[in-house]
């Protein structure tokens, strides 16, 4: 039976890309060792660093003034690392869902966190609206997609200090505007590569103006020296990242990853819409197209977990919400194909023709 994988994180990647970095793991463009030997300071290597540091740079347009590094550590080291090198007095963080409360906490031993904006009142089911940017503080920190709770902010705000953001979840699937941002990191393991590698975008002149001493290993300045090379790199994740974005680029690029998460988001949520069992848990406006929740309507709760049976005979991965929120999930990523979608789609409403 063919499986739809619809986890949050590991999650979905492109098949071409799994192929190509099994047959590197045996041997390597025929150089006769595998991936998993080769140095890190190899000429092989620097190539494959060198190749995907340019398709990250000519898939986003990133502009000339920003280089690209890949650290280990996640997004989680990330909370940590940010207040680190741009926390001197005060910053300012948009609260939408657990990984923003999350980088909230870590930023708190570094200095004060002014929360503008939270869509804690309702479970994360919105992105807010309204906030002023406050001119005072050193940085403003976004969590542009929320995996958790569904929500998504998908436009390039303007902002009166340095913009920094975390976007684990979305990198890639849409175009951004990168010249807005002071800083923008992400846990690969959604739409760029496998788990290990961390990804980050950083603006040229927006270090050093912290008081504080930084060690070496946190510091953004120990890692733009030599990009990425510091100590021993995820040799094997960074080249299935590069892998990946071959595969994007062939597609026709980042516009048009985005014209297909769109036709797969749209496909979904107009089923969840019209059904008389489903219901979305998010308000329409601040929809995710990369992580999709819904539950059950009040009178058919008790047929969740029949449901949830009932999709993994189907073929169905990982499709079971997150204990925050409840009822289902499905993570509709880059590398997730539209028949996948489909295949829920039909289950959804094969389960509500059999259970009304």
């Amino acid at each position: 039976m063919k499986k739809h994988n619809f986890n949050a994180g590991p999650s979905v990647l492109p098949r071409v890309a799994i192929e190509n970095s099994a047959k590197a793991i045996l041997d390597l463009n025929g150089i006769g060792m595998s991936l998993l030997e080769i140095s890190h300071r190899s000429k092989d290597f620097q190539a494959i660093l060198d190749e995907t540091m340019s398709l990250f740079k000519e898939m986003l347009n990133i502009p000339s003034g920003y280089q690209v590094i890949f650290l280990g550590g996640g997004a989680s080291l990330q909370f940590c690392m940010v207040p680190f090198n741009f926390l001197n007095h005060k910053a300012a963080y948009l609260e939408t869902g657990v990984w923003a409360e999350k980088a909230i906490k870590e930023a708190k031993y570094f200095g004060e966190v002014e929360i503008i904006a939270s869509s804690k009142d309702k479970n994360f089911n919105y992105i807010p609206k309204g906030f002023t940017i406050p001119s005072d503080v050193d940085y403003f920190h976004i969590t542009t997609n929320n995996t958790i709770y569904g929500s998504e902010l998908r436009y390039d705000m303007d902002s009166p200090v340095p913009l920094i953001a975390d976007m684990s979840s979305d990198i890639l699937s849409r175009p951004v505007d990168v010249s807005k941002y002071s800083l923008i990191y992400g846990g690969a393991q959604k739409n760029l590569g496998p788990a290990g590698v961390t990804f980050v975008i950083i603006k040229d002149g927006v270090l050093g103006k912290v008081d504080r001493k930084i060690p070496s290993m946190l510091n953004y300045a120990t890692h733009l020296k030599d990009p990425s090379l510091y100590n021993t790199p995820p040799v094997f994740a960074i080249y299935t990242c590069l892998e990946t974005l071959r595969w994007i680029k062939n597609l026709g690029g980042v516009k048009a990853v985005e014209a297909n998460n769109i036709k797969k988001a749209k496909m979904l949520y107009d089923t969840i819409d019209n059904s008389k069992m489903f219901v979305g848990t998010v308000e329409k406006e601040s929809r995710s197209r990369m992580n999709i929740c819904f539950v059950m309507k009040e009178q058919y709760k008790g047929k969740e977990d029949a449901f949830m049976e009932f999709a993994k005979s189907k073929g169905m991965i990982g499709i079971k919400g997150h204990r925050s929120v409840g009822g289902f999930r499905a993570s509709t990523y880059n590398a997730l194909p539209l028949e996948s979608v489909q295949a829920l789609i039909d289950a959804m409403n094969e389960f509500e023709k059999n259970n009304l």
